[in-house]
């Protein structure tokens, strides 16, 4: 019996894939095989499908269960392969984002930061639904994955910082947070201010407008009137050796 490694491999190329995933089950697979003639002359239906795996009815050479079950299962995994490497939608893509600068920038990074080729860290001030001024970091490829953020390209809801996210901090309430992101660790007791230290290459990312964003970094300062302020400090990730 061929193996299930060798199996995935002759399906990719593209032989047997569609015979296996034609049928749910082997017995739905022999029963392809019996004709009416065969039930009528036999009339048991379970001894038709034994002369059909034996190789006395059927045309072809007849799949046993063992290597019908296993060109099943590399079909499976073939199959969850392939969605696997499919590359997630954008879900700025088609959108019309020529009013709104800072969505226009995030659309433009969507894509490298799903990717993992870069990380970029949202840093926004406003008021939130109740006038109360809030202001935050937000790790972007975290909440791209935590949330979808399609109503905000759409224009329907409002990006704003939330408790959740790397920081977050209510001017009226004076209600301050800070959360570790699988992409950043929060320094918030360092004399410099606060740092974020990339989890993948140990670079720290220093968000103090008067100092180097440091190594691999950049900001952005984002002029758009529909935030108090907006900025964006961009990290090209380099894995440590």
């Amino acid at each position: 019996m061929a193996e299930d490694g060798d199996i995935l491999q002759e399906l990719s190329g593209g032989t047997g894939d569609n015979m296996v995933n034609e049928f749910a089950s082997y017995e739905d697979y022999l029963d392809s095989q019996i004709s009416a003639t065969d039930l009528y002359y036999l009339e048991d239906e379970d001894l038709a499908r034994q002369l059909v795996e034996l190789g006395y009815r059927g045309s072809g050479e007849t799949l046993k269960r063992e290597e019908f079950e296993a060109r099943k299962r590399a079909a499976e995994q073939a199959r969850l392969s392939k969605l696997r490497a499919a590359p997630k939608a954008l879900v700025s893509a088609g959108k019309d984002l020529s009013a709104s600068p800072l969505l226009a920038a995030l659309a433009e990074r969507e894509e490298m930061v799903r990717n993992g080729k870069l990380t970029t860290i949202i840093f926004l001030r406003d008021r939130n639904a109740k006038g109360q001024e809030v202001s935050g970091y937000i790790d972007f490829a975290h909440r791209l994955k935590a949330e979808n953020l399609e109503p905000c390209f759409d224009g329907k809801r409002k990006l704003l910082p939330k408790p959740a996210d790397l920081s977050f901090y209510n001017w009226e309430t004076q209600t301050s947070t800070s959360n570790h992101t699988p992409n950043f660790q929060v320094i918030s007791d360092n004399e410099s201010g606060l740092l974020f230290k990339n989890k993948r290459d140990r670079k720290v990312i220093n968000v103090d407008p008067k100092a180097k964003p440091g190594d691999n970094s950049r900001r952005i300062e984002i002029s758009t009137p529909e935030y108090i302020q907006a900025v964006l400090y961009d990290h090209v990730t380099r894995r440590k050796t």
